[in-house]
């Protein structure tokens, strides 16, 4: 048996408006809420006990959830009254593990999307007989991310959060956000009071001499923290670039959910997802956006790279790129919303309110 503690306490600020309702593991993608895939993979690799660490908006996770007997597995929640940070977090969950000392636990954030081998970097951990092993990924400027050097055997060397200058930029190894720990690593983790994993426990960890393991895989990885990297993985779980079991449809240019219409003329591609009870409407094109649920895209409406909020209207002839308009909200006609719009939940944009001069 693999125990795991899936963290999605965060509020998702950088996702507003999205996350106004709706707590960012919970925002669709592929068709259901991000996190069903992050739990669907897991229970896939052998996790059969899952502990949730909820904070933000705690109360809509369980009543979608339920006990996971729908994923086959067991599933428990554990909420905090006040946000207690990444290490803070793992330790008021592990209260709810039953394996021994030395058991594995799966560690893993719920804003990542990842084509991780979960089963294989368990086997690693335990291979290598670590206290803990994170999982690594390299990327071309590593300067948003922390970094993990290692050594040839995969011994982790140092740690540097987030660097500064570009001497600090030793490594183009970044921490991924999915570990391995061992059951009493978590336990010394101070308990009741806020701990950072990346900042205090890991460099505390190495400061000690215990054995912390880097696992570098070459696979996806996105962090989905901002509306441009959500919508992006959602077509790429649409299209197949990265699998899950919880995709409820088969792969390609487009997932249409039941009940939704799309009017014969639309074209969808580059991994839509039109959500149940939206409606698209003749002459529409959209590429690689979400439509959440009860949506209205009007006629020739221009939609790409986009997230459209449950409920939301936009009007006939509206061009939106990279944009987000939040639930609710009504967007006129002949309006044209470029990359890092932001439409609030239930605003109102009237008709040609923004509009951009063709030579730009």
């Amino acid at each position: 048996m693999t125990e795991a503690i899936l963290l999605v306490g965060g509020q998702g600020t950088r996702l507003r408006p999205v996350t106004v309702n709706t707590p960012k593991p919970m925002v669709p993608a592929a068709g259901v809420p991000f996190l069903a895939h992050q739990i669907a993979r897991a229970a896939a690799a052998g996790v059969t006990h899952i502990v949730m660490a909820t904070c933000y908006l705690a109360e809509v996770f369980e009543p979608y959830f339920g006990d996971g007997s729908d994923f086959g597995i067991t599933l428990e929640y554990v909420v905090e009254d006040e946000p207690l940070g990444t290490g803070g977090a793992i330790r008021n969950a592990a209260e709810r593990l039953t394996g021994g000392p030395d058991s594995p636990v799966l560690v893993f954030n719920g804003d990542i999307l990842t084509g991780l081998d979960i089963a294989g970097l368990v086997e690693s951990h335990q291979a290598a007989d670590a206290d803990v092993s994170l999982h690594l990924v390299r990327v071309e400027d590593p300067r948003a991310f922390g970094l993990v050097p290692t050594d040839a055997d995969g011994r982790v060397l140092a740690f540097t959060e987030k660097p500064e200058t570009p001497e600090e930029i030793i490594t183009d190894q970044i921490n991924a956000g999915c570990y391995v720990f061992r059951r009493s690593v978590i336990d010394s983790i101070p308990a009741g009071r806020p701990v950072s994993v990346e900042r205090e426990t890991f460099p505390g960890l190495l400061a000690s001499g215990a054995k912390l393991h880097g696992v570098t895989e070459d696979t996806y990885w996105l962090d989905l923290g901002k509306p441009e990297s959500f919508v992006q993985a959602s077509a790429d779980l649409v299209r197949g670039v990265v699998s899950s079991p919880a995709v409820p449809g088969p792969r390609g240019e487009a997932l249409v959910l039941p009940g939704a219409e799309v009017a014969e003329g639309a074209k969808l591609s580059g991994g839509t997802v039109v959500g149940a009870g939206a409606r698209i409407e003749s002459g529409a094109v959209v590429q690689g956006s979400i439509v959440l649920d009860g949506a209205i895209l009007g006629a020739d409406t221009v939609v790409s790279a986009s997230l459209i909020g449950a409920g939301a209207s936009v009007g006939t002839r509206t061009v939106l790129t990279g944009a987000v308009i939040g639930d609710g909200a009504v967007v006129g006609a002949d309006n044209e919303l470029r990359a890092g719009v932001r439409v609030w939940c239930e605003a109102e944009l009237p008709d040609a309110a923004v509009r951009f001069s063709s030579d730009r």
